[in-house]
Parts: C-alpha cells; structure tokens; sequence
C-alpha cells in the first residue's frame, strides 16, 4: 500500500517539490521520449496528491478545482514509477486523487485528459470516453469525464 498525502503547493518542502519534478520528467520526458514544458506554471493551483512507499516518492497526480485547467475539476500529470507499476499503485492513486476533489471540491465531475492506451484503465474507474482521439505533446491522448 502506498501512503498517500495531499498537499497544496505551499505546503510541499522543497525536497518533495525536487522529487515530484524528477518522477514526472524521468517518466513524461525520459521514459516516453517527448520534449514538453512540464513545469507549465501551474502547479501553484493544484492539490497535490503524492504516493510514498518507504518515504520514497513513487507515485503523483495534481488535481484543479473546476476552472483552473478544465471548466470541471481535472486531475492530470498521472504518474507511477516504472520499477513500481507491476504493484498496481495507480488504482490507489487515482481513488486518492478522486476523493481529493470530491473532499476538497464538492464536486464528482471530473475530466481527464488521458493518454489513449490508459483508456481501459480509467473506464474502470467510472470515465467515460469524450469525443475522438487527438495528439498532445505527440502523444495519442483522448478526453474522459466522470460524474
């Protein structure tokens, strides 16, 4: 199990901001080979929501309330270390993630902007396909709601 906190920007110590930045660019940058600005000067708006196991940070999502990325609440820059995925901590992460906006938001509607091969995955976690595939940063992506 992971031991998942939430925090706003404010609350993250330096060392957390360091490794939550290192996750996203060993995984989003090295890992799936795509040259983007990750640090997009939004981070400072989001909850977030930060996976730790053997106080070694493994896992991240940032979540926004309705209308400071997408007009519903969006949770975004879903991350799992590679050497951790076979554990299946996203589905631990997400819930968190879930519960986060539903806690912190009053809200259920949630929109996802996910890559395409994770669709099956976030079906199974209540989001419902929207629309048809387009390219980000390269990447197939396709748009998800839950409500």
């Amino acid at each position: 199990m992971l031991e998942i906190t939430v925090k706003t920007f404010s609350q993250l110590s330096s060392h957390e901001l360091y490794y939550i930045l290192q996750l996203r660019s060993e995984v989003f940058v090295v890992e799936q080979d795509c040259v983007y600005q990750d640090v997009d000067g939004k981070d400072h708006k989001a909850l977030h929501v930060i996976g730790k196991k053997d106080n070694a940070i493994i896992a991240y999502t940032r979540v926004f309330k309705p209308g400071d990325y997408f007009k519903e609440s969006s949770i975004g820059r879903v991350v799992v270390s590679q050497k951790e995925r076979h554990l299946k901590y996203g589905e631990q992460l997400m819930k968190a993630s879930i519960k986060a906006i539903e806690d912190n938001f009053n809200t259920k509607e949630i929109k996802l902007s996910a890559q395409k091969y994770l669709e099956k995955f976030y079906n199974n976690l209540g989001f419902i396909t929207q629309g048809e595939p387009y390219l980000e940063d390269d990447i197939p992506h396709i748009a998800m709601l839950k409500r």
